[in-house]
């Protein structure tokens, strides 16, 4: 221990509780001896302790240094006096190098008994050489006989024996003084869990004494970190993965201390836990969101939250970083997909503005399924997100169809060309919703397709039945339809030459007969409208009515 080594009492070369009068004899001893430049050593260098240099200001220094009383007591505490005959005898026993001699008798006048008249400056010795042991048992030993002697009512006894008979001390202050010295003594060689240790024997007034000390140093360091980091963070977010890391690992031990110096419960401890918390998990946020438009930062962020979350004590802390954890963990599950919903995002944006086709819906459809399938490998055909996702594609499509089909079936009767694309048109829709089909939707889309499904579905057997009754029309009905008259029409003007007959003639003849549609429906027509004109020829209201439509209809393919 350097106070010991170094003590100005081991400089001057006497003992802590050298009289007047060998103190003066020692110093022209010393002025004697440095005059001539011979070699000074001393009767109580001891062999047990460092060797020892010295010069003319170290030794002036060292006498300079005991001058006052404070000081006289400050450093006999770390040193050796001769106030009864164990001492005198232990003490001849360490300037031949018996240590273990001078400890037995020392022990034999201090060991189970209580701070006496007699036996004091025995404490004070035999607490000195367990000092300078390389053993930590040794050295608490040593802190537990001084710390013992201070707290003694004959403390006193020692404190006249080394300085000014008429000098007064605070016991409990002087322990605090030997406290702060030790501190600096063990700084750099013990951690703060053994240097604490050391003093576990001591009472409450010396541990409160210690957890202030304690306390202040690792708070301190703390709080600076802290702000360091903040500051750091603010100018570089790209590194606040690495700052938010430093500052727990710096602070760990620092912190680790506080909580078994205050407690959990300490308000103090709590100021310091929470902000540290906040502090790394600011950096871990902040790193996320610095780099998540580039690469996948949600390790490292989640990382830092989980350092945060195991230093939080307040559950408001705690409960902002289990948001933001939850944050990123969302995040970091959706990321192997993000380029998929990106896309999927584009296309869906893209379609608002995209013309009402067949094509366009089978487009999207297509254009969507397998990024869709990524995902659902990802997330599972039950994630809610998923399926929110690809109903969005579905219920955007079967819109955009179910318009187009609504469209072509309206106005019909005015239209010859909607009448003709119609079946291609069903046909097409039937196709696409089939396709949509093989997507996986949530409850409410599903329901909505179905329906709609069914209703298109329909609409094409509707058609096709059509179809079907044409096709079977034999082939003479079919080649003497062109030489037939128009039943129901001349049936509605009661002339086969009518100018309005003729005009349906040719319409027959110039745009239905060169139509597969049209041609389909030449053979229904001439199936059907005799029997219906049987049935009509003698209804005049109803003819009245069939020729007025006949005439808008008339109209209608003329322009």
């Amino acid at each position: 221990m350097n106070i010991i080594n170094h003590n100005p009492y081991r400089i001057a070369g006497i003992l802590s509780n050298a009289t007047t009068r060998e103190i003066e004899r020692q110093k022209g001893r010393v002025k004697a001896y440095s005059k001539v430049g011979k070699e000074i050593k001393s009767d109580y260098d001891f062999q047990i302790l460092d060797s020892v240099t010295r010069t003319e200001d170290s030794i002036n220094n060292a006498f300079s240094d005991i001058q006052q009383s404070q000081d006289q007591v400050n450093y006999a505490l770390f040193w050796f006096a001769e106030a009864n005959p164990f001492d005198k005898t232990a003490i001849e026993y360490l300037k031949q190098g018996d240590q273990q001699k001078a400890i037995e008798i020392w022990k034999k006048v201090t060991n189970n008994k209580e701070v006496t008249s007699k036996n004091f400056s025995s404490f004070n010795n035999l607490g000195t050489l367990k000092l300078i042991s390389h053993f930590q048992a040794d050295i608490q030993t040593g802190i537990d006989a001084k710390i013992k002697l201070i707290e003694s009512d004959y403390f006193k006894n020692f404190v006249h024996a080394v300085a000014n008979e008429t000098y007064t001390i605070d016991n409990e202050k002087q322990i605090e003084k030997f406290i702060d010295e030790l501190l600096i003594q063990f700084k750099n060689q013990y951690s703060s869990s053994e240097t604490l240790q050391l003093f576990s024997n001591c009472n409450g007034s010396t541990q409160k004494y210690l957890s202030k000390k304690f306390t202040e140093e690792p708070l301190h360091n703390i709080e600076s970190q802290i702000e360091s980091s903040k500051k750091k963070r603010n100018q570089n977010k790209e590194e606040a993965y690495e700052f938010g890391l430093r500052l727990f690992v710096n602070s760990k031990d620092d912190l680790s201390l506080l909580r078994s110096l205050l407690g959990t419960n300490d308000l103090k401890y709590k100021m310091i836990a929470d902000n540290l918390a906040k502090e790394i998990m600011q950096c871990g946020i902040d790193y996320f969101q610095k780099w998540k438009e580039k690469k996948d930062p949600s390790e490292e962020g989640l990382k830092l939250l989980k350092y945060a979350k195991s230093i939080a004590i307040g559950s408001q802390t705690k409960d902002r970083i289990k948001e933001n954890t939850e944050g990123i963990q969302e995040w970091a599950e959706t990321a192997p997909i993000k380029e998929d919903l990106a896309f999927i995002t584009r296309k869906l944006k893209s379609f608002q503005n995209s013309m009402d086709t067949i094509s366009n819906a089978k487009s999207l459809v297509n254009s969507c399924k397998s990024k869709l399938q990524n995902i659902r490998v990802v997330l599972g055909s039950n994630d809610e997100f998923y399926l929110n996702i690809s109903s969005a594609v579905v219920s955007n499509a079967l819109g955009m169809v179910i318009d187009v089909v609504n469209e072509a079936q309206s106005g019909l009767e005015y239209n010859k060309a909607k009448l003709i694309r119609l079946p291609d048109i069903v046909s097409d829709a039937v196709s696409v919703i089939s396709t949509m089909g093989s997507l996986d939707m949530n409850s409410q889309t599903r329901h909505r397709y179905s329906e709609n499904k069914s209703t298109i579905n329909g609409i094409n057997s509707q058609l096709e039945s059509v179809r079907r009754q044409i096709h079977s029309t034999n082939g003479s009905s079919s080649s003497s339809s062109s030489n037939s008259g128009c039943y129901i029409a001349t049936m509605a003007y009661g002339d086969y030459d009518h100018p309005q007959v003729i005009e349906l003639r040719n319409f027959r003849d110039d745009f239905l007969s060169k139509t597969i549609v049209g041609r389909y429906f030449i053979k229904f027509y001439y199936k059907y409208s005799p029997s219906l004109v049987e049935k009509l020829k003698n209804k005049q209201s109803i003819n009245l009515i069939i020729r007025k439509g006949l005439d808008q209809f008339i109209k209608t393919i003329k322009k």
